[in-house]
């Protein structure tokens, strides 16, 4: 658990009577996982141990000397080609298999290779033979003319300087800012990481975000795949920028108070031969599962075999490395759901707990998680770890000691669903406040989760942004900031409630997507034969945030109230939502968190007088915050700081305490409990 909760105790999984009849399943889980670390670390090496292939393999100066290791068990020949041969084959870059596991090893003088020299090594198998880029290349770069992908020797004369340590951050609840390097950027074109450092990390700051999640940061070939077709594990992205300019802009973020989290992408890899891992050695199961597991038809990408003691080998090294040479502060796992799943999630309904131990459970896969997890704790205590995964599978997010996976959190995934089911299927006026509440809280006690309105996934290729969906074509004509325009106005005050509601009911951490905070119009798209190769949507038009005369600053401005509230108050800290009233034909929501009032009116058209308000703690309550304010854009139909008292109320011998509030439509309000001064009276006063 990355911080202390007050009054908020996760309940055990062995406390789930529905898991009763999988108990046996369970504990055979249990034993795989036991057994699969027993048989890498052969019963005394240590799993942190196991995990540093990448120490071993892949080119290395030592001693005054460079050393190349890859491991390729099919090859029968393989020869070092490069700048360096004038990419011909010669007889001493010709590379000598050593022990009886496929090892290949190579060793040269010193001088013989440069920084900045291109290599790659030319693999000969059986009838056939390919140029591969090693399997451990820590950089790699794409010709500007040709578009061809080489790994490049990276040995700078000078070894970047860590000048700051773990972020603070990392002991509160996860409020994390989505963001891709690339696209962060005004500009039509791919951003670098430093200046995502110096333009993007002072406004995340601004916001009161605590965490940044970086995407697409593992080499991948194609752009537009979003990252997740990555080619070459222990690279960092060379479009963005080089190794040291990574390492500058997450210690930067750790010297400004953040965490740095990255997506880590080990469900799939990149098809392409050339540049990624697929026929590596001639053949298609080197990595991956042979035949039809081997391949991932959806994705069009490669499936790990999980249960091969090399893959396992690649894979934790690969976590390893990212925490020790980039010092990130832990990994979003993404595409988990495929991975836990013989079908990746397609087509069967996860609608009963058999569908979590039955046969198309991928064991092997689970066991690799539950590695991966207790590897990077182990090396990192305070690292956080996100399972993006839709199944609902109990005990993801649990503990290993307990018989879970190890995670510690699981992303919300129904939560963005269920905000857009309404948004685009259903009228406003039937929208159903216990649909909401169910949608929004449904979730294991044995779990913690980071809730979210909406992510990149909801504004890819054929989607559009919460606000994009709710105001459409009116974003182009009607965003001034004197302008009035219904569709605008309903548009702009659901955006707020969305997140509002989201924010304060979250099981353990919220996450926005880079933007999406100041209602960042239209969708996410990058280049590609499709829309004639445009960068239009593939950026962040940050003018729009930063034009006080536009109404996109009042979203943003809503933004950093909210999150301001929430870390002041301890919102995320201080128990879980206790419901206090819903009612579906006033479209109401009010429930009580962290000493705090949430009161909630969905009604398109009706506002409410005298509006009772309870059962709640006696007492004087303040409002604090409401959607309605001038200076969020709304219509200052509420007083700020208004404050309310509290009434006593006798229903069936019980006296009750209740308040009574003004509540408009299309608002939200949240009301803070005043600390009775010693030795005050309460008093029945309303203001």
């Amino acid at each position: 658990m990355r911080f202390s909760y007050d009054n908020y105790h996760l309940t055990a999984l062995t406390d789930d009577a529905y898991l009763s009849p999988y108990k046996e399943t369970m504990r055979l889980r249990r034993e795989h996982v036991s057994d699969a670390e027993r048989r890498i670390t052969n019963d005394g090496m240590d799993l942190m141990k196991f995990a540093s292939a990448h120490e071993y393999f892949g080119l290395h100066f030592q001693g005054g000397k460079w050393i190349f290791r890859e491991w390729a068990p099919n090859a029968d020949r393989i020869v070092l080609v490069g700048d360096f041969t004038n990419w011909k084959e010669k007889t001493e870059f010709a590379m000598q298999r050593i022990g009886g596991n496929g090892t290949w090893e190579i060793q040269m003088p010193g001088d013989m290779l440069h920084h900045g020299d291109l290599y790659k090594l030319r693999v000969y198998w059986g009838a056939g033979s390919g140029d591969r880029i090693p399997a451990y290349a820590r950089r790699v770069v794409q010709d500007n003319t040709t578009k061809i992908f080489s790994a490049q020797v990276w040995a700078p004369d000078k070894q970047y300087k860590w000048k700051h340590p773990e972020p603070e951050s990392a002991h509160e609840p996860p409020l994390i800012y989505e963001s891709h390097v690339g696209m962060a950027q005004e500009n039509a074109g791919v951003g670098s990481y430093t200046e995502f450092k110096d333009n993007i990390l002072p406004r995340i700051l601004k916001m009161g975000y605590n965490t940044i999640q970086l995407m697409a940061i593992m080499e991948h070939p194609y752009y537009g795949s979003f990252g997740y077709h990555v080619s070459s594990f222990f690279a960092a992205s060379s479009r963005f920028g080089t190794p040291e300019e990574l390492k500058s802009l997450i210690d930067a973020a750790h010297g400004a108070g953040l965490s740095v989290i990255m997506d880590l992408v080990h469900s799939h890899a990149v098809n392409n031969e050339v540049e990624g891992l697929s026929r590596f050695d001639g053949t298609l199961y080197q990595y991956f599962h042979d035949g039809f597991r081997g391949r991932h038809e959806a994705w069009d990408s490669r499936c790990f075999n999980y249960s091969k003691p090399e893959v396992l080998h690649f894979l934790l090294s690969n976590c390893r490395f990212w925490l020790d040479e980039y010092h990130v502060d832990g990994f979003r796992f993404d595409g988990v759901t495929s991975m836990l799943y013989l079908h990746h999630g397609l087509g069967p309904a996860f609608d009963h707990y058999d569908r979590y131990f039955d046969k198309s459970v991928d064991e092997d896969a689970y066991t690799y998680l539950a590695l991966a997890n207790k590897l990077i704790h182990q090396i990192k205590p305070l690292a956080i770890t996100i399972a993006e995964d839709v199944s609902g599978m109990p005990g993801l997010a649990a503990a290993v000691e307990g018989g879970g996976c190890g995670f510690d959190y699981r992303l919300a995934m129904g939560v963005p669903d269920c905000w857009f089911k309404l948004i685009n299927d259903t009228r406003d006026e039937d929208w159903s406040m216990e649909y909401l509440w169910r949608e929004l809280t449904n979730r294991r006690g044995d779990e913690l989760v980071i809730s979210y309105a909406e992510s990149h996934d909801q504004a890819l290729v054929g989607g559009k942004t919460t606000i994009f969906e709710m105001i459409d074509k009116e974003m182009y004509w009607s965003m001034r900031a004197t302008d009035r325009n219904l569709m605008v106005d309903r548009g702009i005050a659901l955006h707020k409630m969305i997140r509002l509601l989201t924010v304060s009911t979250a099981g353990g951490g919220y996450l926005n997507f880079i933007g999406n905070e100041f209602g960042h119009p239209e969708w996410v798209d990058f280049p590609r034969e499709g829309n004639n190769w445009s960068y239009h949507y593939a950026r962040r038009q940050w003018h729009l945030r930063d034009d006080q005369d536009l109404k996109y600053h009042f979203l943003a401005d809503f933004d950093i109230a909210m999150l301001d509230l929430v870390k002041k108050n301890g919102v995320m800290e201080k128990g879980l939502p206790r419901k206090l009233w819903s009612n579906e034909g006033d479209k109401i929501m009010f429930f009580e968190r962290a000493g705090m009032l949430f009161l909630f009116n969905f009604h398109p058209s009706k506002s409410f007088t005298d509006y009772p308000v309870g059962e709640v703690p006696p007492g004087e309550y303040v409002l604090i915050l409401d959607t309605d304010e001038e200076r969020f854009g709304g219509y200052k139909r509420l007083e700020s700081n208004q404050h309310y008292f509290s009434e006593p109320v006798v229903q069936d011998s019980v006296q009750r305490h209740y308040i009574k509030v003004y509540i408009p439509c299309r608002c939200a309000m949240v009301l803070k409990r005043v600390p009775p001064a010693s030795g005050a009276k309460l008093s029945s006063r309303k203001k």
